[in-house]
Parts: C-alpha cells; structure tokens; sequence
C-alpha cells in the first residue's frame, strides 16, 4: 500500500489512487514522486487517476481491472461511474490454475476464549435460550413467550429470544427445503444451551415433518410445543421454556482453544474505504485463526463476481474448485431465471461511497478471507464441517446472509462496513467501521474501528488488538452492539412461489 498526502493506493500497479481527504479542484497533489493538478473537487473516498488513461484501457485498482475507461481519462481526473464501467458481461468459463502454498509468518500462541461446551461436544459463546417458531403464523405467540420468559426467568441464563419470519407454510420445492434447514441449524446451534421449537399444527413444516430434518437431538436441550395441541399454550410454553433454564444451569464457561471458534465475515454498506482497512483487517483476523485450528465462512456470492478466479486458485483441490464453480455459476444463473442483469452492482450507497463497479466491490469484498486456502463450498442452509476458510451459497443481502452464516455454525459474525447499519442476527454481529468518522458518529452501532489502519497505527498491533478483542466478545466479557440494542434478526432466502 502507498501513501502521500491525500492520496492512497493499494497496489503498485494501480492507476488510480483513493482519496483519504476530500480534494479541491485546482489542488497540487504529489504522489511517489508525481505532481500534478486534481480537474475536479474529489470526495474523501473517490478515485483519481494517477496517469492518462486512454478510452477503453482497463482501471488498476487492487492490482487488478475494475472495469475500462469509457471516455480518456487524464491524470488528476476524477474517476467514477461517469467515465468507468463494468468488464462483465454473461457467464464464464473456468479453469483451475492453483497457486503454490502460502507462507504466513510462524503463528504464535494466541489467548483461546472462555466458553460453554456442551455435551455434544460443541462449543457455544452463549448460553441462551431461543424459540424457533417453525412457522409465520406464531410470531406474536413466540414473542409473547420470550417477553414473559425474560420477566420470569431474569438472570438465569444470557437472555431468551424468539426470530420471527414469514414462512414454513405456503411454500413449495427449495423454498421449504430452504426453510427447514435455516430453522434445523439455528436449533442446533451451540450458544442456545436449550431451544423451543413453537409450533401451530396445520403448517406444511409442522413438527413431525421438521423434525426429518433436524436429525438428532438431545430431549433434555430441545423441547417442542405444537401450539394447536394445547389449551393455553403460553402456560406450556413457559412451563416447558423453565426446563430449559434449568437445563442452561448446568453449563458454566470454561476455557477453550481459539480452534474451537467458528466465525461468519460479511461486509454491508460498504465504501471505498472497506476494501483497504475494514475487510483486510477481517482478513488478517481470517488467516490468524484458521491458522490456529479455527474456522471461518466467507458468503455473499454476487459479491465474489469479478474475483471469483482469484478464490478458485486459492482451493486446495480440484473438487473444492468445482463446487466454487458451481457456487458462482449458480448464482449467476439465478439472475438469468428471472430476467435480471447479473452485474446489477454496486448499490446506490456503495457509489456514494466511491466505489464505481461490481468489480471494484468483489476486489476489496473478498478480502476478508484473507489469503488461506478454501478447504469447502457450502450449500445454503448448511452447516460447516472442516476447519479453515469456507465459502458459503447465499446473496448478498445483509439479514439474508448473516442468516445463512448463523445457521450455518457461526457463533459470530465480523460484519465490516462504510456506512453502517444497527442491524443483528442472533449471533453476535460486530460492527466493524472502514473509517474513523463513522466510528465516532454512530457509536450506538458501531463495535471496532478499523479505520486507524489509515491513520498509521501499524496493522500487526491493530491485528493483534482486534483479535484479542474478538476473544474477549466471545467469552462473554464485551457485547457487540446488536446484543446491546437488542437487534436480533433472521430473514430466509426466497425463490420460488407462494401458495
């Protein structure tokens, strides 16, 4: 990465330069070596061209295109939407050019976290109880439930929560598939020590047919309640939820090696500040763990679109490579089924921010895995497996991904971003700002500021503190800012009809 002045850039390929500072027209800029006169007022986070650029040559930023210049562009210009676009067009073919082992820096003995093992062998961060209702209709009871459960039940256990949703009736095919298998890996994830499954009795998931599903579970860790069955089904549900603190009693936090964690990396409202402190900084925290035993899932797919082939030389074999074409190449075709353009990215906030194509985002998106060898492909709704970086089926969508990231094993996600969101799933989500202004602003959101990585706080201190303060989370002595404000939300991936 270099830095002069106002002027960032991140590879020494690059023609063009993120501005750290918002520049004036007319401004005298120099950059390794260079001087020269910004053309236009350039907002902190825009792009400006460090040479000439002529119509139709590539933009070089990350070392790699974002797109071609769709006018000539001309040292100091800035380069944004009007005079960029996207190099993407339709599907693609693939082949696997593996690259050689990566060698990272001898990793020393890092401080594991204090968390609850439970008789499965499993390790939760979190000593919850949830109410996974397995259909729409029984929200408000599921809530009633949790409401009055806290007020009973106060201080027992780290709290008792219920995710409403609209589905598990009316739906058909990989709908209700989707459904089944969100709901089965929530009610078997580790930080819930017990789970009430609510459900009402006529829903295509009712509890018989969910249960095919779920597979396998302890009776002592998951009770069930089908609403119709009863006469007051807030007094069972209580009732049977008082077990289950009892249950979650048992369990006391006891330390645990950091291999143990399983940690979901997401990125939403990102800006051009993202892909140089927030995502790597949760790349660096992504190569730290695996290479301590642990285990992390890179999702959001149409956000791979661009630097897919950099993932696929990064597999450690030709099946994982497979299955990552497969990944790409289906969510690709999910566009083309209903009629929708493929590259339809970035968002408004996104060009807000200073990033211009889908490219330019999917460079600075993968980042947050790192450098590690992808060792998986996980189908939506799957629940990971091998230890080490994985790759994960869902969209981009912040409440549908993070969704898909629980359900998958997750006992917390690092969502990186730009812009900021209050917005939680029902594991931890730590909020982690691109830059320092957002940090300061929305404090009530945000968790860890990796935006001091710009103001030339070394990256090796910064990563070290942050992974310490990622233990810490996980042990239970801080909480992330959604566990705070209560923010716990679950959104499913849809695709087909409603009956």
């Amino acid at each position: 990465m270099l830095k002069s002045g106002k002027l960032i850039a991140i590879n020494e390929k690059d023609n063009v330069a993120v501005a750290v500072e918002s520049i004036k027209k007319g401004e005298t800029l120099t950059f390794n070596g260079l001087s020269f006169i910004a053309a236009h007022d350039i907002k902190k986070g825009h792009k400006i061209a460090l040479r000439s650029i002529n119509k139709g040559e590539n933009i070089i930023k990350y070392g790699y295109p974002i797109g071609h210049a769709t006018v000539s562009v001309s040292v100091g210009e800035w380069v944004h939407t009007h005079n960029i676009s996207t190099n993407l067009e339709g599907l693609s073919e693939y082949s696997y050019n593996p690259q050689g082992d990566i060698s990272f820096s001898k990793v020393r003995e890092y401080p594991g976290f204090m968390g609850y093992v439970r008789e499965n062998g499993s390790v939760g961060i979190r000593n919850e109880i949830w109410i996974i209702n397995t259909v729409g209709c029984i929200n408000k009871t599921a809530e009633i439930l949790a409401r009055e459960a806290n007020r009973i039940y106060a201080g027992k256990t780290d709290g008792i929560y219920s995710f409403p949703h609209p589905y598990g009736c009316s739906q058909l095919g990989d709908d209700h598939k989707n459904t089944q298998k969100i709901l089965a890996g929530m009610v078997m994830h580790p930080n819930a020590a017990g789970v009430l499954v609510l459900g009402l009795g006529c829903e295509n998931n009712n509890i018989p047919e969910f249960k095919k599903t779920l597979g396998s579970y302890h009776g002592s860790r998951v009770k069930f309640l089908s609403a119709q069955d009863v006469e007051d089904e807030i007094e069972e549900g209580l009732r049977l939820i008082g077990d289950l603190v009892d249950y979650a009693q048992s369990f006391k936090r006891q330390q645990c090696p950091a291999s143990k964690l399983v940690v979901g990396l997401k990125c939403g409202g990102s800006d051009a500040f993202s892909g140089i402190t927030a995502n790597p900084l949760a790349g660096l925290f992504s190569d730290l763990l695996t290479g301590l035993g642990g285990t992390t899932i890179l999702a959001e797919v149409p956000e791979m679109f661009g630097a897919e082939t950099i993932l696929m030389d990064r597999c450690t074999d030709k099946d994982v490579f497979d299955k990552t074409v497969s990944l790409v190449n289906s969510f690709k075709e999910y566009y083309m089924r209903h009629n929708q353009k493929i590259y339809e990215n970035p968002s408004p906030g996104n060009k807000e921010g200073g990033i211009s194509t889908l490219e330019e985002k999917s460079l600075g998106c993968i980042l947050k895995g790192g450098r590690s060898k992808i060792v998986d492909v996980l189908d939506y709704g799957s629940r990971v497996s091998k230890p080490g970086l994985n790759l994960l089926a869902s969209p981009g969508n912040d409440m549908v991904s993070s969704t898909a990231l629980m359900a998958a094993g997750a006992h917390l996600i690092l969502f990186t971003t730009g812009r900021g969101t209050p917005f939680g799933a029902p594991v931890p989500t730590l909020k982690i700002s691109s830059n320092t202004e957002l940090f300061n602003r929305k404090r009530n959101w945000m968790d860890y500021n990796a935006g001091k990585l710009l103001e030339d706080d070394h990256v090796d201190h910064v990563r070290d503190h942050f992974f310490q303060f990622v233990m810490r989370v996980a042990s239970g002595e801080v909480l992330a800012r959604n566990e705070l404000n209560g923010y716990r939300e679950i959104a499913i991936f849809k695709d087909g009809v409603t009956l």
